[in-house]
Parts: C-alpha cells; sequence; structure tokens
C-alpha cells in the first residue's frame, strides 16, 4: 500500500512537471492605439499566427488602446520586461538617443508608399533597427500606419492659416520644426489625451493618419481635415532583447516567420484602412475634407522640406542624402 502511494505520488509529481512544462511562453505585447486601426488589427494577427506557428507553445497577449501603458512609458517598460513586444511610432527612438529615426518624421520625404518601402525594406531600414541592439532593445521590423492628414476647427488651406493655432505633435523635435515652419504652435501631447483636449480647446487641430482620426472619434471635435499627406507614420515592431534571445531557436525562428507574414498583412491594410477611414470622417458629416489643389500642394512643400536641412544636424545629412538617394526624391532642389 505504502509503495503504491509512493507510485501514485510519483506520477503525479511527473504529470506536474510535463504541466509546467507545457505552459506557454507570455508575450505581452503593448500599444497606445484602438484594435481596429492598422496596428491593432495587425497585432492581433500576429497573435494568432504566432499561436499557430509555435502549436501552442506561445500566448502573444495583446493590450490595445494605453490599457497597460502610455507613450511616455511603453519603451521603458519594455527595457525593464514588463512586457515583452511594442510596436511604437519611430519617433520614440529619440529621447532613447538614436535620433536618427526622427528621418522618418521629415514632412514630404516620402511621396508614396513605393518610396518609403525602398527605405524600410531596404538597407537603410535595417540599419537603423541595428541601431536598437544597445538600448537592450531588437527590432523585427517596420509597420505601416500612413501619410498624415491636418485636422482644425478652421480649414487650413493656405500655409498662413496655420498661423497661431496650437497643433498637438507627438513628441518629436522633427515634428516641432515642422509646425513652427508653418507658424503654429506645437503642443506635445500624449496619444490617449488628445481626443479630450480638441474638445475642451485645449489644442486647435492635430496631424494624424485617418485610421487613428477616424477610430479616436477627434473628427467628432474637429470642422475640417486637409487631406494634405504631408508626413508619415509608422512603427517599428520592437521586443526585449534578452528576452527574444532567451527563447528556444526553433520557437524565434516560428515568431520570425509569423513576424514577416503579420508585416505583410499590416502593410497591405494600411492603405486601404486610412481610404475607408476618410471616406467614413466624410460621409459623417462632422468635419469638411479639404483638398489641396496643386499650387496650395506645391506651397506647403517648398515651406516644409526647409526642415530637411534644419535638421541634418540632429538627424545626420549623410541618412537624410541616402534616403533621397533610395526614393529618388528632388526634396534638395525645391
Amino acid at each position: 500500500m505504502k509503495r503504491t502511494s509512493i507510485l501514485l505520488g510519483l506520477v503525479c509529481l511527473g504529470l506536474a512537471f510535463v504541466a509546467q512544462a507545457e505552459e506557454p511562453i507570455v508575450i505581452k505585447f503593448s500599444h497606445v492605439v484602438a484594435s481596429d486601426t492598422p496596428k491593432g488589427k495587425a497585432a492581433e494577427h500576429f497573435a494568432k499566427v504566432a499561436s499557430e506557428k509555435t502549436k501552442g507553445r506561445v500566448k502573444v497577449e495583446v493590450y490595445p488602446n494605453s490599457t497597460l501603458y502610455k507613450d511616455k512609458e511603453e519603451v521603458e517598460a519594455l527595457q525593464l520586461g514588463s512586457v515583452q513586444m511594442l510596436a511604437p511610432s519611430l519617433a520614440k527612438f529619440a529621447p532613447l538617443g538614436v535620433k536618427e529615426f526622427e528621418v522618418f518624421d521629415l514632412p514630404y520625404i516620402f511621396d508614396d508608399y513605393e518610396q518609403l518601402h525602398a527605405v524600410t525594406e531596404g538597407p537603410v531600414g535595417k540599419s537603423l533597427l541595428d541601431k536598437l541592439g544597445d538600448k537592450g532593445i531588437l527590432g523585427l521590423a517596420y509597420w505601416d500606419n500612413g501619410f498624415k492628414v491636418m485636422s482644425a476647427n478652421k480649414p487650413l488651406r493656405e500655409v498662413k492659416d496655420f498661423r497661431g493655432q496650437k497643433m498637438r505633435i507627438q513628441s518629436s523635435k522633427v515634428l516641432e520644426a515642422q509646425m513652427k515652419a508653418l507658424g503654429a504652435s506645437p503642443q506635445v501631447m500624449a496619444f490617449s489625451e488628445v481626443y479630450q483636449a480638441l474638445q475642451t480647446g485645449v489644442v486647435d487641430g492635430t496631424e494624424n493618419p485617418p485610421s487613428n482620426l477616424y477610430t479616436q472619434k477627434m473628427y467628432e471635435v474637429q470642422k475640417y481635415v486637409t487631406h494634405s499627406n504631408h508626413g508619415y507614420l509608422g512603427y517599428a515592431v520592437i521586443v526585449n532583447k534578452p528576452f527574444w534571445e532567451g527563447l528556444p531557436a526553433d520557437i524565434r525562428k516560428a515568431l520570425e516567420e509569423a513576424m514577416a507574414e503579420s508585416t505583410q498583412y499590416a502593410n497591405d491594410i494600411a492603405k486601404q484602412e486610412n481610404d475607408d477611414s476618410l471616406a467614413k470622417v466624410k460621409a459623417s458629416g462632422k468635419s469638411e475634407i479639404i483638398e489641396l489643389t496643386p499650387e496650395q500642394k506645391l506651397a506647403w512643400k517648398k515651406r516644409l522640406v526647409q526642415v530637411h536641412k534644419e535638421m541634418e544636424g540632429r538627424i545626420g545629412k549623410d541618412l537624410i542624402e541616402s534616403i533621397y538617394k533610395a526614393t529618388g526624391c528632388d526634396c534638395g532642389k525645391l
């Protein structure tokens, strides 16, 4: 009887060890936008594909809409290991000392997705991600959100229309310079606080891809939206480097495959999502959509490409010129 009890105890102990060994690896993936944005959908897609490709050995828990961390907190949380994965906007890396990522904030440096992907999917993009390694961060991919529009409670058609407007931006010296070049007053503010700030008049307007403008309901408190496509907003999917490098090789390989598939998915849907969101904003009747004439857009572009020259000392002249070369941009001739 005693021997039977011992054997049963050993069996139970063995089963407990097996159950413990089969506990999935949890990856907490935090982000600050809504679930129905391109980034939100791509994060959910990655969670699904990661589970499939690892046969359930990895569980990705997605936390959207700043439910875990806000703009200014999330990168530090990743470095501390409180979360394992983020997809912050590219401007977030300048406070870490990697100012080169602010090159993506330069207004009118990309005319379209083809020019953009020549950079993000090429050697220039890879070299930028490699710079994060010293910060305990590993860059896995770039995800598009899209090209930005301007919104305000007055029509913004001419450069002079920005004069005196308080415009919300995310933290970026380039975006500060952009708004100042237009004659506006830049106001740095966490993404989660923007709707209320617009509603109460703390700020007059902001810039966003249409998908953010729509899903965060900012259009409800903005009378005008200018379809300017003046700048790009994208993300870098990043992980805690020690965590990632500590994963079993087969798990890491499966997750890399899942990320490649999810990146293609993210970038495929970004343009369509933004086109659809702008159409929904227009259909709501709450914001008037302003289309710039070719002459108006050229005037915006001439004013704003001056920021490229102004930021050479901060971002690096060679990097800016390497992007001109990759995209065929004639920005320096305007």
